[in-house]
Order: C-alpha cells, then structure tokens, then sequence
C-alpha cells in the first residue's frame, strides 16, 4: 500500500497529479523539443513509473492535461494585463505585451511542445475553446476601440503576436520585439507606441 502523503486520500492524489503535471512542465520547459518518458516524469515527480498510469491512461492525455492546465493561467494573465487599461488602445498593447511576456517565460514552448507531441490536442472541444477564450480580451478592446471588423482584425493581430513570439523563441532581443510590436500597432490599430 502506498504512502498517503497528504491529510485524506483525494487530497493525496490531487498533490500526486498536481507533481505529474508539474514535472512534465519542467521537463518541457528545459527540453521542449524533447517529448519527455513516463520514466522521465516519474524519476522527476518521485514517484514510480507504473505510478503515473493511475492518473493518466497514456502520455496523450497527460499532455492534454498539461495544456489544459496551462491555458486558464495564460488566459489569467492576459485578462489581468487588458483590465488594468480603461483606453482601448492600451488594452490592444497590453494583450501583445502579456502574450510575448508568456513567451519569454517559457509558457509557449510548453504548449507548443505538448501540441507538436500530441498534433489533435487542439481538436479537443474543451482545449479548442480555451484557446478561443484566449482573444476575447483582444476582440473585446478592439470593438471599443470602434476597430471595424474587430474578429479579423484579432486574428490578424494574433498573427503579429504569433511571428513575434516566434522571434523570441528564436533568441530575438524581447524589448525590441515588444516595441516593434507596438510601433506595429500604433500604426495599425493605433495603440500607444512603447518605447
């Protein structure tokens, strides 16, 4: 019988998947073109490797469960950067700003590693929609901003947003980055330009 760690036995193993996710994170985060082992995650986790298969069937849905996890934060820092601005415009920059901060942390490189790993991750209805919950605070500054078209127009900052965090990912320079973006969208969208 396995050692109960924690004061009762669901808040055991919330504390045992919580370790698992957690692990494969890290894993991710310093290797994310490595898709990490049960074996891996386990030794990282401490626990053993028949352990993880209580919690999760397959490497698959243990990688759903990291995106899943790591989405409601991503969208948590995206509302808190858009909510500190009452100007449209500088909710438009603050979402670029969060969404490239997140890069720079490593946040994206998790996701995308997950979803390189597992390509019909996005398929999944609830992944697709919180992704989709993603740019809400976007299309919402956007549409005060009296943006005509203001869904295309998010998808197209999206892009923007996307090929810079790329950057990033690729060793770019982050300031300079950010502030080509915001230069980018002052001109288009017309957002403060940071400087």
């Amino acid at each position: 019988m396995p050692r109960i760690t924690a004061a009762t036995v669901p808040e055991h193993r919330e504390a045992q998947r919580r370790a698992i996710l957690e692990a494969t994170r890290e894993l991710l985060t310093s290797r994310p073109d490595v898709e990490p082992t049960f074996a891996e995650i386990a030794a990282k986790a401490g626990l053993a490797r028949p352990s993880i298969y209580h919690y999760f069937a397959s490497r698959e849905e243990l990688f759903r469960a990291v995106v899943v996890d790591a989405l409601p934060r991503w969208r948590e820092t995206i509302a808190q950067a858009t909510s500190a601005h009452d100007d449209p415009a500088a909710r438009i920059g603050a979402y670029a700003d969060a969404n490239l901060t997140l890069v720079a942390d490593g946040e994206h490189a998790v996701i995308s590693a997950l979803v390189s790993f597992d390509p019909r991750a996005l398929a999944d209805p609830r992944i697709a929609q919180m992704h989709a919950e993603l740019v809400e605070p976007l299309v919402g500054a956007l549409r005060d901003a009296q943006v005509a078209d203001p869904e295309v127009v998010a998808q197209l900052v999206n892009a923007v947003v996307q090929r810079a965090g790329a950057m990033i990912e690729s060793g770019a320079d982050v300031p300079m980055v950010r502030r080509a973006v915001r230069a980018l969208l002052g001109l288009t969208v017309g957002t403060p330009d940071a400087r």
